[in-house]
């Protein structure tokens, strides 16, 4: 498979949405499953990346996938409420070059 882009995205999905899923959940529907599918994520990263140790119920789940997961529903939600998620990137990388352009630098934390 191939490298696709942002709009491209939106757009499979929503195609997937629309021939294989029937129809998007409700907004809110699909905003519970991205809280859940956040969870799943923040499970596995402690996991992996903290302290906590694995129970035999995450062993076999892969990082990728969950975040996977977490970008679908957002796309979803993109989808669902008429968000451009390239230009919405795009402007909040415009947002972030001119409010944080000199910000980190005097981080002594960093």
């Amino acid at each position: 498979m191939s490298d696709i882009s942002i709009r491209e995205a939106q757009a499979q999905v929503d195609t997937w949405i629309k021939t294989v899923g029937v129809r998007y959940f409700n907004e809110l529907t699909n905003l519970g499953i991205l809280m859940e599918e956040v969870g799943e994520l923040s499970r596995l990263m402690v996991r992996q990346y903290g302290e906590q140790s694995f129970k035999e119920s995450d062993k076999g789940r892969d990082l990728a996938d969950e975040m996977a997961d977490v970008l679908w529903v957002l796309i979803c939600l993109a989808n669902q409420t008429g968000v451009d998620l390239t230009r919405a990137l795009e402007k909040n990388f415009e947002k972030k070059h001119i409010r944080d352009a000199e910000r980190h630098r005097g981080n002594d934390k960093l």
